[in-house]
């Protein structure tokens, strides 16, 4: 093959071209010496390159040597290059390349062919840089035109090149580093798990817990007696919210998530815990495990119903208001909050235990064989862990691994005591009645758009009851060292480090229920009244 820049030379011509010796007719990309052979074919499918325009520095295939494939029909890229370096096809033909940035003129290098793969060619340097132009059959070029387009700005980064003759040990040096990859992201995981089922907050000496008047213990007893005491109103919490908040309350939303999903829509809107938006058929298989989902009919049949709704808050501590809170009918306590050795508090009635699964009692003593037990889901492994309580198995490992704490292994209740709490209510409290923002994707945490539990059930509460009264609420974060709870020795202080939930906004909620008088707050934690 041979390869001239004179103008007129083969089939292209510009002024100003010199000549350029041609590359030895034994130059063989398939790897060692020889004349261009009909394997060239192979060797491309073979190294990833199906076909295509091969371009080469000299010395190929040495170790070291560089090679770009350009595309099937044509690629534009970048380029500079020293005035040595020389373009080759894969079968053999070379031509030889000036130094685009230094020429402004037209110049023209043709060859001929090159055994029988390539029967044409065409280097071009013009004004915007050099144009390589190519035809040949299947074995270089398996369409029947490729081109490259270099520009000739120079203080463009050159054109990317990959190292050919070590192709063949990159699949093994690969295969490595990926394994590598995937036992330092196991033994990452590992380590967070262990951190998260030790993790503890800042603890507070409960010795100092503030003090209780015993005055204000007797007027706390009273007024709850009194609240007991007075006249059960049939659909007052409901007509009451549905006056204060209009159309952004809605008066016959079913509490709990039903079968039939043609009456639900508004369930898949979302993604949890708003909705169950691409886990319709997930839902759908756990609901078949469900006997029932409605409220129980022995508390249906009363006429009047009277709900409590306790919270965690240690404001309870101290009440002594145990006595009190078991006489209403339906009693809602909320995650892991306990009953056993506080009763005297908090009391020992529990018509439902609504909880996510990190916040389920770990302890088989906190379920009664007639709980409800109203699971929240907040994301959709949740609904994996409600599957394996319902069926009393066991979670896999792997699926542990996405909970930020500890869970439950089992939950001791039949099938038939299990809801799923309607996601409807918790986007019906978060966007329509606290109007929050709606949720917006993010890489890590939420916007503060999600409320308490304690909240959810409060709304929960006025689907179910006619009247409603709460205790152990109220987030006094003036005092950061007062315990947080009426069970441990966490610190208030802990609440302001989460970043899910807008504590100012939800007790402005809760004392605005309070002065309207929606709801009774039993413990003063929000509004005292007595």
């Amino acid at each position: 093959m041979g390869a001239s820049a004179a103008p007129g030379a083969g089939r292209g011509s510009g002024p100003g071209a010199g000549s350029r010796p041609a590359p030895p007719s034994s130059y063989a990309p398939n790897g060692g010496g020889g004349t261009c052979r009909p394997r060239c074919h192979s060797f491309e499918r073979e190294n990833g390159f199906p076909g295509g325009l091969h371009l080469a520095l000299p010395g190929f295939p040495a170790p070291g040597a560089k090679v770009l494939k350009l595309g099937e029909e044509s690629i534009s890229a970048e380029w500079k290059g020293p005035d040595t370096d020389t373009v080759r096809t894969g079968c053999g033909f070379a031509c030889a390349i000036l130094k685009a940035c230094q020429l402004g003129r037209a110049s023209s290098i043709s060859g001929g062919r090159a055994g029988n793969h390539l029967n044409s060619s065409r280097c071009l340097d013009q004004e915007r840089g050099w144009e390589l132009r190519a035809h040949g059959d299947r074995c270089s070029m398996p369409s029947e035109y490729s081109c490259v387009k270099p520009r000739s700005d120079c203080s463009r980064p050159p054109l990317q090149w990959c190292p050919r003759a070590q192709s063949k040990m990159r699949r093994p040096s690969l295969l490595l580093k990926d394994i590598l990859k995937c036992t330092l992201l196991v033994f990452g995981v590992w380590i967070l798990y262990i951190l998260k089922l030790n993790y503890t907050t800042e603890e507070c000496d409960t010795r100092k817990m503030h003090y209780v008047d015993p005055d204000r213990v007797k007027r706390a007893q009273a007024y709850a007696q009194q609240v007991l005491q007075k006249e059960c109103r049939p659909k007052f919490a409901k007509t009451s919210m549905a006056l204060l908040f209009e159309h952004r309350y809605s008066m016959d939303l079913p509490p709990f998530v039903q079968k039939a999903p043609t009456a639900s829509e508004a369930e898949y809107k979302y993604d949890p815990p708003f909705g169950f938006r691409k886990f319709s058929s997930k839902v759908q298989s756990l609901l078949e495990m469900l006997p029932e989902h409605n409220f129980p009919e022995h508390l249906k049949a009363k006429s009047c119903r009277r709900c409590v709704v306790i919270g965690s808050g240690g404001i309870l501590h101290g009440l002594e208001l145990g006595h009190a809170l078991n006489q209403f009918d339906v009693v809602i306590r909320l995650n892991s909050a306990p009953v056993e050795g506080y009763s005297e508090h908090v009391g020992n009635k529990t018509t439902i235990r609504m909880t996510y699964p990190e916040g389920a009692p770990l302890s088989d003593l906190e379920y009664y064989s007639n709980d409800l037990f109203v699971a929240v889901l907040f994301k959709s492994v949740d609904l994996n862990w409600l599957q394996a309580m319902v069926k009393n198995e066991t979670l896999p490992f792997w699926m542990r691994i996405f909970f930020w704490k500890q869970v439950a292994e089992r939950i001791p209740l039949q099938p038939k005591h299990f809801r799923i709490l309607n996601p409807v209510i918790i986007k019906e409290t978060a966007f329509d009645i606290l109007q929050y923002s709606e949720p917006r994707s993010r890489f890590w945490g939420r916007d503060k758009n999600v409320p308490t539990i304690g909240v959810i059930a409060v709304v929960l509460a006025t689907h179910l009851c006619d009247e409603v009264s709460l205790a152990g609420f109220g987030y006094d974060l003036s005092q950061p060292r007062t315990p947080l709870h009426y069970f441990d020795n966490q610190c208030m202080a802990a609440m302001n480090w989460q970043t899910m939930h807008n504590v100012s906004t939800e007790t402005e909620f809760l004392l605005r229920l309070i002065r309207e008088g929606v709801v009774k707050d039993l413990s003063g934690g929000i509004h005292c009244e007595f």
